[in-house]
């Protein structure tokens, strides 16, 4: 047999995929919406919390989350799954029943909050400590201070690097899939594996990376657009003027006509 038409065969089976296709559609991919973009915004969340502990005087919170820090970031995500998943079991089983989908949104998170706590902690610190020295002088308490002047400009300077984590999440959400799953619970890598282990056919699985692929590459050229926009914004701030000097940014720059007039002697 001919090896090309048996790799041909073996990945790009248009029936497997057209019969897979369904339920990645209806399943799969809601799912897998559903796991990344809760454990985004539960991880962010606890990842602020972090990030405010980490840089805190207080060392009662600053070590913590250092410590939690390392742990959750030391640790392989399947592992971490594992051990939430099938640990809390018994008392998820208690409060939600058996469903494995909390238990899966909050390891996830749990992994995450480590990460975008690290991404928002690089953040703040980045701040000029001008900043909040002004806004005390202001009147702001350092709370307030943190919370209207320096945690917005240091969220807004790390922003690919959490668009980054949020690609990741959705493609660790396929590790979900260790706690058992339901049928109407399957997210894309479950469903691919499964028409794969029925059939003998890898087709479906490609279908299911072919979806992933969907998801992230459009998220990684938002990251690139957004962080070139970044950069052309800071870059902005300082530009050379017409007589090859530096014009600071929020200066203006007076017109001709309404210059001062010289008061050299006309020769």
């Amino acid at each position: 047999m001919d090896p090309l038409r048996t790799l041909w065969e073996t990945f790009f089976d248009w029936d497997s995929m057209r019969e897979a296709l369904p339920d990645m559609l209806t399943v799969g991919l809601p799912n897998t919406l559903i796991l990344a973009v809760s454990a985004a915004l539960l991880g962010s969340v606890l990842g602020m919390l972090l990030a405010v502990a980490g840089i805190s005087r207080t060392r009662w919170l600053r070590w913590p989350a250092r410590v939690y820090t390392d742990i959750f970031r030391g640790l392989p995500a399947a592992a971490t799954i594992l051990l939430i998943g099938v640990g809390l079991a018994p008392f998820g089983l208690q409060v939600w029943g058996p469903n494995p989908y909390p238990l899966g949104i909050l390891a996830l998170s749990l992994i995450a909050a480590a990460y975008i706590g690290e991404i928002f902690r690089a953040g703040i610190q980045s701040v000029e400590a001008a900043q909040l020295e002004g806004a005390r002088a202001l009147g702001f308490s350092w709370g307030e201070a943190m919370r209207l002047v320096i945690v917005p400009q240091g969220v807004r300077r790390v922003l690919p690097a959490w668009v980054n984590q949020l690609i990741a999440l959705i493609k660790d959400s396929s590790l979900v899939y260790f706690l058992g799953l339901l049928a109407s619970q399957r997210e894309l890598f479950r469903i691919g594996q499964d028409y794969a282990a029925n059939t003998g056919n890898q087709s479906a699985l490609l279908l299911a990376g072919l979806f992933y692929l969907a998801l992230t590459v459009p998220l990684t050229h938002a990251v690139n657009a957004i962080d070139r926009r970044l950069r052309q914004g800071r870059a902005a701030t300082v530009d050379p003027d017409d007589d090859g000097g530096l014009a600071l940014a929020g200066s203006t720059a007076l017109p001709p006509e309404t210059a001062a007039p010289s008061t050299k002697e006309p020769r």
